[in-house]
């Protein structure tokens, strides 16, 4: 049952939705999908023979939450991270994808790139991706001579504006310091894709700009969620679809399954997950967070899901985590069945330098991976 607090936040919300923006309240209810189009399905330059691959680095204990990896902070931190530790975040979003081949394999020189966060709400990090981490990101995109970068999402219903939450969380100002263009999808047109092999729904509709870019960077926090259990790479793309295709408002009973179901619809060229800080409890608006001081990197949803998955579950704190094989995670099992992502025997971790906390959690994660 939701909650009256969420029922009345809900309303509002969509009161927002319906006069706000450039879209009029007619276009946002009454849409007709722009066209159709079919899954938008690069190749995957990230794997070796046939697995998958996935890099994780790790840095220095942060200089502004210097706790050691696994302290809890609740509620969540809001403090900005000092100019060392911005630059410690580039260098280890640099190092977590030249694990597994580098920026280069993307061929940058010359493309327009959509660079996705997690922008749920206008809570700070890690309800939402760190700014620093979108920043670092737009700025290494640049230096490989991409021509031009969007930085976009739709922010759930219960929250929105989109605009709104971005300037309260540092993504916009970050992404535009960083030389990026801010986008809100609800000002957008949809594109309506049909979605093979889903049991839960036929088709999408999906924001245009999955098509008006060469290059999609999906760019997510690690997250504990109260009704998803967890949200990582496969649930950040839920913000690129239409407000009336959220998966609770579909079937509530298989949300973890839609989820996966409605990644058909595209494959994002690099998943970049941030693990600067991990809500390893909660979510997916407020929780307890651990200092986990991370990137991870690959070109497989699966693979990073499984990895992000591991570090909560190394913390113990959150049942619908802990108490499940994390190849056992709905989101997972279905995810595999649809060859979105590769299982358990076709995946290749790869590990990354880090302090000795940093290599006690992969450790732990390894235990529960069995990577």
């Amino acid at each position: 049952m939701f909650s009256r607090r969420f029922i009345l936040s809900l309303l509002g919300s969509l009161f927002f939705f319906l006069t706000a923006g450039k879209r009029s309240a007619m276009a946002n209810i009454f849409f007709k999908p722009k066209k159709k189009m079919r899954p938008r399905i690069p190749p995957e330059p990230f794997i070796e023979g046939d697995k998958a691959l996935v890099g994780v680095a790790g840095g220095a204990v942060n200089p502004v939450r210097s706790s050691p990896v696994g302290k809890q902070f609740a509620p969540i931190g809001n403090l900005p991270l000092s100019e060392e530790a911005s630059n410690g975040v580039k260098e280890m979003i640099k190092e977590a994808v030249s694990l597994i081949g580098g920026f280069e394999r993307l061929k940058l020189k010359g493309k327009t790139v959509l660079v996705k966060p997690n922008c749920v709400s206008g809570e700070k990090n890690p309800a939402t991706t760190n700014p620093e981490v979108v920043k670092a990101v737009v700025e290494i995109l640049y230096e490989q001579e991409a021509k031009k970068i969007y930085v976009g999402d739709m922010s759930a219903l219960a929250t929105l504006s989109t605009a709104r939450n971005m300037k309260r969380n540092g993504i916009k100002k970050a992404a535009e310091e960083a030389g990026a263009e801010v986008i809100v999808f609800e000002d957008y047109d949809w594109v309506e894709v049909e979605l093979p092999g889903a049991l839960y729904i036929e088709k999408a509709y999906v924001t245009e700009w999955i098509y008006n870019v060469d290059i999609i960077i999906n760019l997510p926090v690690i997250k504990t969620h109260r009704s998803a259990s967890y949200t990582i790479t496969l649930k950040n793309f839920i913000g690129c679809t239409h407000l009336k295709q959220r998966p609770y408002l579909i079937d509530s009973s298989h949300w973890e399954e839609l989820i996966s179901e409605f990644n058909i619809a595209y494959r994002p060229d690099l998943n970049i997950v941030d693990g600067t800080v991990s809500m390893i409890e909660g979510g997916p608006w407020e929780g307890t967070s651990a200092d986990t001081n991370l990137i991870i990197a690959s070109g497989d949803r699966v693979a990073a899901d499984i990895i992000g998955l591991g570090i909560i579950k190394s913390f113990g704190n959150w049942k619908m985590v802990t108490e499940k094989d994390v190849w056992e995670q709905r989101q997972i099992k279905r995810a595999v069945e649809l060859g979105l992502g590769k299982g358990k025997g076709n995946i290749k971790l790869i590990l990354g330098s880090g302090d000795k906390n940093f290599k006690e959690l992969m450790e732990k994660v390894r235990k529960e991976t069995g990577l």
